[in-house]
């Protein structure tokens, strides 16, 4: 290499290191242009974790993050295969302004806390469950998180954790309700086990101290996001407050003035199917034989600026999302309680699949079925999320993730 050349070498490196500096901002898109929406927000959670606060634009280009430029940030993002811009303090200045415009429905929102994640599930006992939604996404985000199940519960180890995910759980404790399980008999002898360890005189006892237990975590300011037979179930169990369904006659169990609807999260004046039933309640109204190209749930728009929450969950960069089946596909619409905010529905059916609200100080989500990429007929395969790097299902999972992270305000509506 020549002399000249040389130094024209060194005059670009220059240049080029200069020009970095400049550039004060990372964006991560998460429009169509992001290669990988999922590791994206593992990306995000990393950064937090280096103290590195990010903004969270909302409804900008599919809810994208702001963050300081930092090389280690931009790094990870190679590392990761995230899709990244490094802008300018202009470009990022330009964009704030345009976001805070109370013409358009875009907010930004400060992230900076970084959320203890709590999964409930008996994977670390006796059952390797390699389809459940969440803990395949978390790993595949490469975002840590602890499993903990009854015992842990029970011995108040809640209050280690800012967010916990419901397993696909069985809250009324019946055994025979989850029968398409292979290991269902050894997981319900497991927890007989358990209750009598902790003095309970039946599995129903123990789940019930469970689901009060998790009430209480979130009146207290915890998050709690279910999926599922657990999103039903749970309302079930303490709606029933403690009767024995195998002593209730069907004419008792349709007796809907023996249920104490107070004490549920989400539904009301729904009725319990008779033990070994594969349906718990008629909450449950989906179909079981959603194909991947079947039909489609949508998610509703809220103002960013006036509701930050629901704006916040629903981010992503479609908002059509294909239907998937689980043990509990879909909720019925008629029995949700009115306070309930409905994120995503399918008008046509009139089922809805994604709803949130507050109690107390804390905040819950349910989200209807078993894998957002899943389908009839694959058994226990766990989902390849290679191949689904940009699952809009997948992305609401990962948007009440990250939600403890946010700087919330009361709704206005």
């Amino acid at each position: 290499m020549t002399f000249r050349r040389k130094i024209a070498v060194i005059a670009i490196l220059v240049f080029a290191i200069h020009a970095k500096a400049l550039a004060n901002s990372i964006l991560i898109p998460m429009d169509n242009s992001q290669r990988n929406h999922l590791k994206a927000y593992g990306l995000t959670y990393f950064v937090l974790q280096k103290d590195i606060p990010v903004d969270w634009l909302l409804n900008y280009r599919g809810g994208s993050f702001l963050m300081d430029y930092s090389p280690v940030a931009e790094m990870e993002c190679k590392i990761r295969g995230v899709s990244y811009e490094v802008i300018s303090t202009a470009a990022a200045t330009k964009i704030v302004n345009e976001i805070s415009s109370p013409a358009v429905n875009m907010s930004a929102v400060r992230l900076e806390k970084v959320p203890r994640i709590a999964v409930y599930s008996p994977r670390n006992e006796f059952i390797q469950d390699e389809t459940d939604a969440v803990i395949l996404v978390l790993d595949f985000a490469e975002i840590p998180y602890d499993i903990i199940y009854d015992e842990e519960i029970y011995n108040d180890a809640l209050a280690r954790y800012d967010w916990i995910h419901l397993h696909h759980e069985d809250f009324t404790g019946q055994p025979g309700r989850s029968r398409w399980r292979e290991s269902s008999i050894m997981e319900y002898k497991a927890q007989e086990v358990t209750a009598a360890k902790l003095g309970f005189a039946n599995v129903p006892d123990l789940k019930l101290e469970i689901a009060r237990k998790l009430k209480a975590f979130v009146a207290g300011g915890g998050y709690l996001f279910a999926m599922c037979s657990a999103a039903e179930s749970i309302d079930v169990a303490l709606a029933v407050n403690g009767a024995d369904l195998n002593e209730l006659s069907d004419e008792e169990l349709n007796d809907t003035a023996r249920l104490d609807y107070s004490l549920t999260f989400a539904f009301e004046n729904f009725v319990v199917e008779p033990p070994y039933s594969r349906r718990f309640s008629d909450i449950n109204i989906g179909r079981r034989d959603f194909m991947p190209s079947g039909d489609f749930f949508s998610l509703f728009t809220f103002s960013a600026k006036w509701d930050l929450i629901p704006s916040l969950l629903t981010q992503n960069h479609t908002h059509v999302i294909r239907e998937f089946s689980g043990l509990t596909t879909s909720f019925n619409k008629d029995l949700v309680k009115p306070e309930v905010f409905v994120l995503g529905e399918n008008k046509r059916e009139r089922n809805i699949r994604y709803m949130y609200s507050e109690l107390g100080k804390g905040f819950w989500t349910f989200y209807s079925g078993h894998d957002p990429e899943g389908h009839p007929g694959r058994g226990r395969t766990p989902t390849d999320l290679n191949l689904h790097p940009n699952s809009p299902g997948y992305r609401l999972i990962l948007n009440n993730v990250l939600f403890p992270s946010a700087q919330k305000k009361k709704q206005k509506t």
